[in-house]
């Protein structure tokens, strides 16, 4: 993108396009958002305060770690946050019990990750040095996080990229937004318009031209948008989606060496949480992990709303792709009785409001997030290069050891208006 770059449209309000649209405007850019979504956010996904007593997210719902630039815009934006409070739980399919983390060869697990220095997958890192019958909880353990937190192929995942987190134990410091993720949606896309970015949504582009030196962005609709230059956020398998030019094309192909994860996300809200009158003293429980179709449960804990949200993440989701929204809610349900030795009527029964999403079934987004490959962070560099009037931004492009978060979207997107502005 050269230094002519006055006009430059943005494609997708999520919070990568927001963030660097923000930053461009302020710089004095002309910027234009396409957003094929009715609304901003993207896989950020608020849903109504009236239906769940909050504004709770179908998509992406906590912080993860230190995220800086995600906390400086919530001071930015008046906003707080709540950390992560109480006890995990886990079901082995007789008895719930509290999450016992330590594994008795984790200290070997952690010489082992020291003294790696070639990456290689997690399904290959596992059958190389923890192969034995001894170590068959550990495997469990370490495939259960992988797809389930980082919702990634164990026999695609690189070691290397995990093993900051395999060396804490599988501890993640988390937080909620007082308000959810959407505000501060609301706050960025505000800010973006305040400073005379164009927001124009029902936009699905399917193309970008160059020819002449002049560049066009192409709708599906027929919208043809004249720029200087286009930063693409979309989600990686939408990349495959629009016709770019040859040189672009060519750095998109290294997309394919990132990987990226599907997750199915179910909220239920119930009249009263019945999972605190247990006699297993659940009141203070946040996560619950098991082995049920939908795996993964969490309270809204230490808030009292009486909402349970399933998760189920990484390449096994395939096998609930036929299964529509109330199918869904149904597989959670009987997931829940089976855990709790509920009759699965009785939990039917307390039902006020429901919410199910498949990412891989969302148009826009074609699954949830990213995680990195031994292949990715050579990737990256790739994409991230600003070599064109064609650049690429988002969550799958950060270095960190946070990639797929919206941390690393928001900083994806600014990093990449700074790479526009220093030209």
């Amino acid at each position: 993108m050269s230094r002519q770059s006055e006009h430059v449209v943005i494609v997708g309000a999520g919070a990568a396009g927001l963030m660097a649209a923000r930053a461009l405007a302020r710089a004095g850019r002309t910027v234009t958002i396409l957003e094929a979504r009715e609304r901003c956010g993207g896989r950020i996904h608020p849903l109504p305060a009236s239906e769940f007593g909050y504004p709770a997210d179908a998509g992406a719902e906590f912080i993860h770690g230190d995220a800086p630039v995600t906390r400086a815009l919530l001071r930015e934006a008046g906003l707080s946050s709540q950390l992560i409070e109480g006890r995990q739980w886990s079901f082995d399919g007789t008895q719930l019990s509290r999450e016992d983390r330590h594994d008795p060869h984790e200290d070997e697990l952690h010489a082992v990750l020291g003294q790696l220095k070639d990456d290689l997958t997690v399904a290959d890192f596992l059958r190389r040095h923890f192969a034995g019958e001894d170590y068959a909880r550990l495997r469990h353990s370490i495939e259960r996080m992988v797809e389930g937190y980082d919702a990634a192929d164990p026999e695609r995942a690189s070691t290397l990229a995990l093993r900051a987190e395999w060396m804490n134990g599988g501890h993640h410091t988390q937080a909620r937004i007082v308000g959810g993720y959407g505000a501060m949606i609301d706050f960025l896309a505000e800010q973006c318009r305040s400073h005379g970015v164009a927001i124009r949504f029902g936009s699905v582009v399917s193309a970008i031209t160059e020819e002449g030196g002049a560049l066009a962005v192409r709708c599906a609709g027929g919208d043809v948008q004249a720029c200087d230059g286009v930063v693409l956020t979309v989600p990686l398998p939408l990349l495959r989606e629009i016709a770019l030019p040859s040189a672009a094309r060519a750095k998109a192909a290294a997309a394919d060496d990132i990987g990226f994860g599907s997750v199915i996300k179910i909220l239920l809200r119930f009249t009263r949480p019945w999972w605190r009158e247990r006699p297993e003293d659940l009141v203070d429980m946040t996560f619950l992990l098991s082995d049920q179709t939908i795996p993964v449960w969490w309270t809204r804990y230490p808030d009292q709303h009486p909402v349970l949200t399933g998760w189920f993440g990484g390449p096994r989701t395939a096998g609930l792709n036929g299964l529509d929204s109330q199918e869904l809610i149904d597989a959670g349900l009987s997931s829940l009785a089976a855990i709790f030795g509920l009759p699965r009527d009785d939990i039917a029964r307390d039902l006020v409001a429901t919410a199910a999403t498949n990412w891989a079934h969302d148009p826009f987004a074609r699954g949830a997030y990213s995680w990195a490959t031994p292949r990715t962070r050579a990737a990256q560099t790739i994409l991230a290069r600003a070599d064109g009037p064609v650049l690429f931004s988002g969550e799958a492009l950060y270095h960190g050891s946070d990639m797929g978060t919206v941390e690393a979207a928001l900083a994806s997107g600014l990093e990449t208006a700074r790479l526009i502005l220093r030209e």
